[in-house]
């Protein structure tokens, strides 16, 4: 099962980003960047903020050590996510 990033709409994460218990998943968005957990628990920045650095740097790939999967569309990832909120 995968899940969809709430920054940035990336639907390839492989852990949700909350558990049920509140804390995050400490998975890092290939995508966006954001660490779940570390970016918004330690550092304090939310979801719509750091999606704004992220707009505002191109919307680049995120993910180190992998590239973007073939047919990688930011835009589109993020349109459907702030359409539908998944």
């Amino acid at each position: 099962m995968h899940y969809t990033c709430p920054v940035c709409g990336f639907p390839d994460l492989d852990d949700p980003p909350r558990a049920e218990n509140g804390g995050g998943s400490y998975e890092i968005c290939r995508s966006c960047g954001f660490e779940f957990g570390v970016t918004d628990d330690d550092l304090g920045i939310t979801y719509e903020e750091w999606r704004e650095r992220w707009i505002a740097a191109g919307r680049p790939w995120n993910g180190i050590t992998i590239g973007p999967p073939s047919g990688w569309d930011p835009e589109a990832q993020l349109r459907k996510l702030l359409e539908t909120g998944k």
